[in-house]
């Protein structure tokens, strides 16, 4: 929403129409706060700092941290006066920032930015066709937001990267290995150094065959009657 622009009743049917449809957008990914026509309901900043964008993106899963503004220009607001008043703090706020405008835009766009040292993470350009509105990338900034932050807004988990899949796979592999030295082998009758042999069970009967072979040593066969 722009503070210093009144626009035409018709062009701010097409600013909110496009607003509606980048909600519709974005809210695959983020929850997404809108601020349509003169409302001021979704906040970026506090005190003095507070913007009003058009877009305010927040996680899927909660919390108060902004994940993204996005601002929707006219043909009628691409102009040096709203860069410096809007996109100049946009800009400097903690988290991208996406710029939309219309197609036949785009150049007066890029040179704003560039003339005001707005660093915007992406613009956008768009136009109607039909009831639809098509949007092109037009333009990448050397801010980008970080891989971590996208996933945590989609809810996805953060991928590991090559050389740590590699150490996980050499730890697990050591793992095993020593699992397996530690293990004693079945039917090997090996005992480890340092462990004490069990004793060996007494076969039935025998305590009694011994005691009669004792007793024959001794006293010899006894003589029948």
């Amino acid at each position: 929403m722009s503070p210093i622009l009144v626009r035409p009743v018709r062009e701010q049917l097409e600013h909110d129409r496009v607003i509606r449809q980048l909600q519709a957008r974005w809210r695959r990914r983020y929850n997404v706060a809108a601020n349509l026509g003169a409302e001021q309901t979704a906040s970026a900043g506090t005190g003095t700092a507070t913007l009003y964008p058009d877009l305010v993106l927040t996680s899927l899963h909660g919390g108060r941290k902004i994940h993204g503004i996005v601002e929707v220009e006219t043909g009628e607001s691409v102009n040096n006066m709203e860069a410096l008043a809007q996109w100049g703090p946009m800009a400097r706020f903690r988290a991208p920032f996406y710029l939309y405008v219309p197609s036949g835009s785009v150049e007066a766009a890029r040179r704003l930015c560039s003339d005001n040292q707005i660093e915007v993470t992406e613009i956008w350009g768009y136009h109607s066709l039909g009831d639809q509105t098509r949007f092109a990338l037009v333009h990448r900034g050397a801010r980008q937001p970080s891989a971590a932050a996208t996933r945590q807004g989609s809810g996805r988990p953060e991928p590991r990267s090559k050389g740590a899949e590699a150490r996980a796979r050499r730890s697990a592999a050591a793992g095993r290995g020593s699992q397996r030295r530690a293990a004693p082998r079945r039917g090997s009758g090996r005992s480890q150094p340092g462990s004490k042999a069990a004793p060996k069970k007494a076969r039935p009967g025998a305590g009694t065959r011994a005691r009669t072979t004792q007793s024959k040593k001794a006293g010899g066969t006894p003589r029948r009657r």
